[in-house]
């Protein structure tokens, strides 16, 4: 699982530093998408913006934004 270091507050900044080792690698997220829904991907990182970043799924070459605040608020999880 993504680790983060502990802080009571959360940036950017942070949390894209703590992506940095999982950049052009294989992983799995999972999205919560409300009301006991979720989807599972097994996706590479292939780009970190400054608020957004990029993966593209393994099975049919799509590519996916999320921002660093769907980490924040645990809207999705990335798993190795």
């Amino acid at each position: 699982m993504l680790v983060i270091p502990a802080k009571k507050h959360y940036n950017l900044q942070t949390i894209k530093n703590a992506m940095k080792p999982y950049l052009n690698k294989t992983v799995k997220i999972k999205c919560n998408l409300g009301r006991n829904k979720s989807e599972t991907y097994e996706a590479k990182i292939i780009k970190l913006y400054n608020c957004v970043f990029l993966i593209e799924l393994t099975q049919n070459k799509t590519i996916k934004s999320f921002s660093y605040a769907d980490i924040i608020t645990k809207t999705i999880k990335i798993y190795e």
